[in-house]
């Protein structure tokens, strides 16, 4: 008896000492936190995935846009995640507070019955332990007997149920105390972890900021760079017809003296001289430097979406590399142009021109007669976003740049 008394004031005393420590909780909240716990989990799934992709993103094409789009989905999924934090603290606390009301409840009637059970023991004690044998025996019938017997029995076992009880809310009082310290630790670590993924959104924040800038920047060297490659181009079209008009003019100059010419009025106007590149050498010319084509010709879209168009090829190669003309002709410009850098046009006649861009040294001069395969010059072009490269442009009669690689041999 005297053990369950102080087990039951042990149990009390220890829940007391925890009540200061509590904080909130909610009517039945274990579905919630459960729902809460699952929707957490396939969060964590998803935000882990999303750092695989950026990862995947940064390393393949360092592509900004979409390094941004990924770091918006993770923030997405960030504040996803603090909503179920929260919602967890939520429930915890209304738990918490649930215990806590249930603890106070339960050790209110622990001390009433062990307030009864308590005078019991000293009835008991006064009466001494020969109580009951006198009751019994100072009897004055059967039936008054029987009657007293029975008021013991019931007695009895009403002591019995009182200690009974008094166990079982001792039990219940220390499941009580044990499930609150357990919440208590729940909702400790659920505020850390709140605290950590605060941290995380705000680096996620500054990552984006620092991202954005970097895209801005991204995007004025891009629009600078795509404005100034169409004035380049525009200037290089328009070197290109006046070259033709030159030589359509100096051709008709030509005929025109031929026919004033004593004895040639009814001979036919001579020819131009013959061209030294044909729709015959389609797929047959030598590239002009050995490597790997660093950009192709026609439009291309940069990684932040932007649009350029080149009207050659740029064929990567080492600094230096010597630089060989793809067929004879005549040497029409061999200077440095702006945008371009050192730049030679070699006229193959017929309105025909090979275009070496982005040289590093010129080896020719103007006005000089080359033959195929002559080097030309070599490969420049370090200060580009392509690095060291040569661009090679074939321009038709009219002065259409069209896709060199069908005038190029094939290779393996």
């Amino acid at each position: 008896m005297n053990g369950v008394r102080r087990a039951a004031l042990g149990v009390l005393l220890a829940g007391l000492a925890a009540l200061p420590f509590a904080v909130g909780a909610q009517q039945d909240p274990a579905r919630e936190i459960s729902e809460s716990q699952r929707r957490l989990q396939q969060i964590r799934q998803e935000r882990q995935q999303l750092r695989g992709e950026l990862s995947r993103i940064r390393s393949r094409v360092g592509d900004v846009s979409a390094e941004i789009r990924n770091i918006q989905r993770q923030q997405q999924v960030s504040a996803s995640l603090l909503r179920e934090i929260n919602l967890q603290l939520d429930e915890t606390a209304r738990k918490i507070d649930e215990t806590t009301a249930e603890m106070i409840a339960t050790q209110g009637e622990l001390q009433d019955k062990r307030d009864q059970l308590n005078r019991r023991l000293r009835d008991i004690y006064k009466r001494g332990p020969v109580h009951n044998a006198q009751v019994l025996l100072t009897a004055d019938s059967f039936s008054d007997l029987l009657n007293r017997y029975k008021y013991l029995y019931l007695v009895a076992r009403r002591d019995r149920s009182l200690v009974s009880e008094v166990s079982e809310l001792a039990r219940e009082l220390e499941m009580r105390e044990h499930e609150l310290r357990r919440s208590l630790s729940d909702i400790q670590y659920l505020q850390s972890e709140r605290e950590q993924e605060n941290a995380t959104l705000a680096t996620l924040r500054a990552s984006r900021g620092a991202t954005l800038t970097e895209l801005r920047t991204t995007e004025r060297r891009a629009n600078t760079r795509l404005e100034s490659l169409a004035r380049d181009e525009r200037r290089m079209t328009g070197v290109i017809a006046d070259l033709e008009r030159r030589r359509r003019e100096n051709e008709r100059r030509a005929a025109a003296a031929a026919a004033a010419a004593p004895g040639n009025a009814n001979r036919p106007p001579p020819r131009p001289a013959p061209s030294t590149m044909t729709t015959a050498d389609l797929g047959a010319l030598d590239w002009p430097v050995g490597g790997r084509v660093v950009y192709s010709f026609g439009r291309a879209t940069q990684s932040n979406g932007t649009t350029i168009r080149y009207n050659g090829i740029g064929i990567g190669a080492a600094a230096g590399t010597a630089v060989r003309a793809v067929e004879a002709g005549t040497v029409e410009m061999a200077a440095p142009f702006e945008g371009y850098g050192p730049t030679v046009v070699v006229s193959h006649g017929g309105g025909y021109y090979s275009l070496y861009l982005y040289l590093r040294e010129i080896h020719v001069r103007p006005g000089a007669q080359i033959t195929k395969g002559q080097t030309i010059g070599t490969v420049g072009g370090e200060g580009t976003p392509e690095g060291a490269h040569v661009e090679f442009q074939i321009r038709e009669p009219g002065g259409a740049a069209v896709d060199p690689i069908t005038w190029l041999r094939r290779r393996g």
